[in-house]
């Protein structure tokens, strides 16, 4: 069996909105070694679902190249999508949900689908504020995010 070489890199994201839809930002962590970034995105008008996929593939798509990946989040939305194959299902059914109910955020499912391809990632759920430090920061920076659109 191949050695994996991929740099290793934890990743805790969160979405947040005020309102549904409403104001909305994302918040991410990324940790490599001793290395630490946090990103955030505010939008004047989205939902807290497209937030959190928007906060997990804007952290994807910051890793410059193919990394094994911990991702921790607090969305069951996102989490059970992936995990449980909805989402591949998705997209094999054009994306449809049932033969009258499409799927939402197609376009979203769709870059996050690709980039799984591209990086090792295992998904973790966290439970949401709670007493997970990273997790609170993510929605702190969330929060922050969208309050500038308020």
């Amino acid at each position: 069996m191949a050695e994996n070489k991929n740099k290793h890199v934890i990743i805790y994201t969160d979405g947040a909105c005020s309102g549904n839809p409403g104001p909305g930002g994302f918040g991410i962590i990324l940790q490599y070694g001793e290395h630490r970034k946090e990103i955030s995105k505010g939008f004047p008008e989205t939902t807290n679902n497209r937030m959190e996929l928007l906060g997990v593939i804007t952290a994807l798509e910051a890793l410059k190249t193919p990394c094994t990946v911990d991702l921790y989040s607090d969305s069951k939305y996102v989490i059970d999508a992936i995990q449980k194959g909805w989402a591949v299902k998705w997209r094999s059914k054009n994306w449809m949900r049932t033969p009258k109910e499409p799927a939402k955020n197609p376009d979203l499912w769709e870059r996050l689908l690709n980039l799984l391809e591209v990086h090792d990632v295992t998904f973790h759920w966290v439970k949401g504020h709670a007493q997970n430090e990273n997790n609170n920061r993510c929605d702190e920076l969330a929060v922050n995010a969208w309050k500038q659109f308020k």
